[in-house]
Order: C-alpha cells, then structure tokens, then sequence
C-alpha cells in the first residue's frame, strides 16, 4: 500500500473511533485533540446498533469486549419512557437504530469510560494539548494549521472537533450554530442497593424522563456495568488506564426556555455547585417523594450547566480530501440518544471508504464522496427529528428513522 497519511482534528469519540479503525486498515493517522487528556464531557451514553456495530468493526477484539463488558447491564425494556412528575407512566418510545443483538444488547456506556477504551494502543499517534487552527488544500495534498505555529501534512483531513468545529468553519462557513435555548444541568447520584430499591422501576428502563408543572423536566439513566470495570479491565487490557466506575444514576434537569421552572433559574455558569443543586431541589417541590429524593442524593461536585444546541443539515457540497463526522457535521440535541452512536457510525463508514481509497482502488474524493452522500442520507433524518419541537413527545417517531428491535 502506498504511503498515506489522515489528519483527524478532534479526539472525541467519532476522532479515536477512526483512529483505531485506521489503524486496524493499517493506515497512518494522526489525531489532533485541544484538551491536556480526557475530561469529563457528560456521563452516561446511550448506545444502539449503529454504534456498537461501529466499535466491533474498528476496535481490536479484546477492547471491544472491554467496552461489552463495561456497557451498563441489559434493562427490562429498552425504550424512552416518560413519566409525570408524580412518577406516573405517561407513554413509551422505541429507540432508534439497527437490530440490536438479542442476546447481548448494546445498552449503554460512561461516556469517559469509552473515551479511555478508544483511547487505548493509541498513544503514539494522539497529540492532547494540540489545536487545529485551520487547513490549506495544496493538490492532493491537505496541511493543517496547528495552535504552536507549526503545520502538519497528508492525504485526507476530517474534521471530528465538535459543533465549533474550525474544520467546518473553513469548509462550509454558512452552517448555522442553533441555540435551542434549552439550558441543562448534568449531575449523578451514587447508586447503592438501598438508593435503587427506593426507585420507580421505570428509571432502570433505557432512559426515562419526567415533566413537571413548573415546566421542569428531568432525564434518568442509570449506569450498573455488566462487570465491575477495574475487573473487566485486569482481564482484557492489563495494565490500561481506564478509570475505575462505581453504579450512578444520571439526574439530568432541563430548563425549557419560558418555563417558569427557568424564569427563576440563576446564571447557570457562574453559580456555585451548592446553588445549582438547590435548584435542582426547588424544581422537584411536590413531586413524587422518591424522585425528590434522587434529587438529595445528587453529589454537588458531578453538577455542571449544558446549552442544548445543533446544525442544521447542509446542503450538499462538493467532496473532496477535507470532510467532517460527529458533532462536527450534524451535532443534535439528545432527543433520541443518537449524537454519540451517528459519531461511531461516521467513524466506521469513513474508515472503510479511506482503506479503499488508500489501497487505490477509488479515488480519494470519490470514497469521500460515497461516505458523505450514505452519511446525509442516514443520518440528517435523525438530526432533523432530533432537533424537532414535537420530539420530546412518546408518539413522535417519523417515518424515515429506524426502529431498534432486539
């Protein structure tokens, strides 16, 4: 195979996910993260087909059973239920995506966890503390701008560095950044026996949300791995830095904007972890007991404040050695727990297209061309739905997406 070389720009979950399918390819890559490491960016994530399916054709065999056994165990039902503020079973969704495995289901996953597991094998080639500040196209050849005033060169550069992307910004300037208005707090709850055993059964579904009054509205995901993770990893990573996770419980508050829940809210940023958790309380006044109580079990230090924007699906642009996945390109709101799965599934798609393209079977911009084109037709749908007024509401489920059956 000749030489070839892929600038990724962004070492999120999409950016590690390429990288390791490259490298399975056996194609040269480099990625290009801003952050000093992995931080913590949220907590739980839903998974589907689509994303698990993803991590099985880009990670070797033994990390992606790490990332199986350290998945949250299998619920009753995986499906989006929503609840009343009394704990009341108002309806329930399907989520979407793929078949899933029936025996063993892509369910769930702690968001850090799996960005350590990506992350694993590829120290070499991942530069934290290094930013992307531009890109100039010179022939068949791409050169990235980086922060410290040096540049870097190769074949294709994609673009995985999130909704602000720089890639993006460069390649199709006229994509607009929508701020929904939704203002978010993130949170968990350490998840004893005692703690779960006091529960609605209806929190350790897939996902669950519960509306108030007050316009308050609140997400529950729990995280139990199928296996201890520091076990999981002593057997099948020795040695790994994946940090040990002891069972939480999501607790996410949402502030619909005109709500009066958000009238009242503080500055969101600027408030101690103490404000933001009694407002957390002062939302969940006269709701059901045991969800006001979830609600005290909180740790103050997990809170963070979240602005719910995404894109707008792009029209189509010409294809070519500089192309985008993730958030980078289609960033939606967590309507349907879709971001980070439509992420892996770009991962796996594009490394699939560049192995063919480094192998010189097709020609650069032509698999480029293939991998935006199924990528628009998959998935701006799911952003489109995502990013819909009606998609909080149980029975909306447009025709176009698919629905996850086990």
């Amino acid at each position: 195979m000749p030489s070839f070389h892929v600038l990724i720009a962004g070492g999120g979950i999409g950016g590690l996910c390429l990288a390791q399918g490259l490298r399975r390819a056996g194609i040269s890559c480099t990625v290009y993260e801003s952050a000093p490491g992995i931080g913590r960016a949220g907590y739980r994530l839903h998974m589907n087909g689509a994303g698990g399916h993803a991590l099985q054709q880009c990670l070797p065999d033994n990390l992606f059973e790490l990332y199986m056994q350290t998945s949250r165990e299998t619920p009753r039902r995986e499906v989006m239920v929503l609840l009343d503020h009394q704990a009341r079973e108002l309806g329930a969704r399907p989520h979407i995506g793929p078949p899933n495995d029936p025996s063993r289901p892509h369910t769930a996953v702690n968001r850090r966890t799996l960005r350590q597991i990506l992350s694993l094998g590829l120290e070499d080639i991942v530069r934290y503390g290094s930013t992307v500040t531009g890109y100039e196209t010179d022939g068949d050849k791409v050169r990235v701008l980086l922060d410290d005033g040096t540049s870097a060169t190769g074949d294709v550069l994609v673009g995985a560095d999130g909704i602000n992307s720089v890639v993006r910004g460069r390649l199709l300037p006229e994509v607009p950044v929508v701020d929904t208005g939704m203002r978010s707090l993130y949170s968990t709850a350490s998840l004893t026996d005692e703690l779960a055993a006091s529960l609605p059964e209806a929190l350790f579904d897939g996902f669950a949300v519960a509306t108030g009054p007050n316009g308050a509205l609140f997400a529950y995901g729990a995280y139990r791995p199928r296996r201890p993770v520091a076990e999981a990893v002593a057997e099948l990573a020795p040695g790994a830095a994946v940090d040990p996770v002891d069972p939480y419980i999501m607790v996410n508050l949402g502030l619909p904007p005109g709500s009066p829940v958000a009238a009242g809210a503080p500055d969101l940023w600027n408030s101690s972890a103490e404000t933001l958790h009694a407002l957390m309380r002062t939302a969940v006044r006269g709701w059901d007991p045991a969800l006001a109580e979830l609600v005290e079990h909180v740790d103050p230090a997990t809170i963070f404040p979240v602005s719910t924007r995404h894109l707008q699906p792009a029209d189509p642009w010409p294809a070519g050695r500089v192309t985008l996945l993730g958030d980078a390109i289609h960033a939606m709101p967590p309507s349907f727990g879709s971001g980070a799965n439509t992420a892996l599934r770009d991962a796996a798609a594009l490394a699939r297209g560049l192995e063919r393209a480094a192998h010189g079977d097709i020609p650069v911009a032509e698999a480029v061309a293939e991998y935006e084109n199924e990528m628009r037709a998959e998935v701006f749908p799911i952003l489109r739905a995502s990013a819909d007024p009606r998609a909080a509401d149980v029975d909306f489920l447009p025709d176009d997406l698919p629905v996850s059956r086990t």
